[in-house]
């Protein structure tokens, strides 16, 4: 049995959750890391509200697992983003203090064993203030620095990578101690060559035109829908069919080999978060 592993997508309650999944599972799909989001509709004022938040989702994982019996890991982490929903009740270095908080609750959720990595973490993906992006970045390395602590991955939400963004995530991870493998760019473009992503672990949004390309170069990345679960928005950013159409399809037609496969959707995520991708 060919392992298939989305390496990156939501679910929400108010969402098709278990039917989404359901629809992955027909479709060959056996193994999804759900990354933690924040929850709009619920407040966030201080470290007792990420609690709160990270509950819920772990909750989901654990209702999904128990109607599906898919393996699905969780990934938690404060929201980039969320810095500035915290700001609306603290001031910046409080909220400095609350989000780190927010990134050791997610170290210790990984070494009691609810979750996998922290994330998906890292700094807003639009303009901010000089201060506020000052603080991400400071947040960002504590992260990385804890998730070196616990020994785990840490997954990024971050701009859209430049040259010059890779370099700087890079020399964060080195600044943390973490080894660069362990800092996964989610929604990443198909720059897997070390070169390229300065040894970062990439996670290939799984467009046909991105797979194809990152599989042109090698196969050190993994691949993810980013499916956010929002009924507002049905399969955004992808579909949850995606990852295990997009597999199969292009083994079929012979531009992804199995030793690809076995790479991407098993060795990859196993060296990356230290699982085991069972088959």
């Amino acid at each position: 049995m060919m392992p298939i592993l989305d390496n990156h997508m939501h679910l929400q309650f108010k969402g098709q959750n278990i039917d989404a999944v359901g629809e992955f599972l027909k479709l060959g799909g056996t193994h999804l890391i759900m990354s933690h989001m924040p929850y709009s509709d619920m407040p966030l004022r201080d470290i007792a509200d990420f609690r709160a938040q990270y509950e819920l989702s772990l909750s989901m994982v654990k209702r999904v697992r128990a109607e599906t019996g898919v393996a699905i890991f969780l990934t938690v982490g404060p929201y980039p983003a969320d810095i500035l929903r915290l700001m609306e009740h603290n001031s910046l270095e409080k909220t400095k203090e609350i989000m780190i908080e927010a990134m050791e609750l997610a170290g210790k959720w990984v070494e009691e064993g609810e979750a996998i990595a922290i994330g998906e973490v890292g700094r807003p993906h639009f303009d901010v203030s000089p201060d506020v992006w000052d603080a991400s970045n400071e947040i960002l390395i504590r992260g990385m620095e804890i998730a070196k602590e616990k020994g785990c991955a840490i997954v990024l939400h971050t701009e859209s990578m430049t040259p010059e963004g890779w370099r700087e995530l890079a020399s964060f991870a080195d600044k943390a101690g973490i080894w660069r493998e362990r800092v996964v760019k989610h929604l990443s473009p198909p720059a897997i060559l070390l070169d390229e992503n300065q040894g970062l672990f990439p996670s290939v949004l799984a467009s046909r035109r991105n797979v194809e390309s990152a599989l042109k170069k090698g196969n050190r990345f993994m691949m993810e829908t980013d499916y956010i679960d929002d009924p507002r928005r049905p399969g955004a950013v992808l579909s949850l069919k995606t990852v295990p159409k997009r597999t199969r399809a292009l083994l079929e037609s012979g531009i992804m080999s199995e030793e690809d496969a076995w790479k991407i959707h098993k060795e990859n995520p196993e060296n990356i978060y230290g699982i085991e991708i069972e088959v």
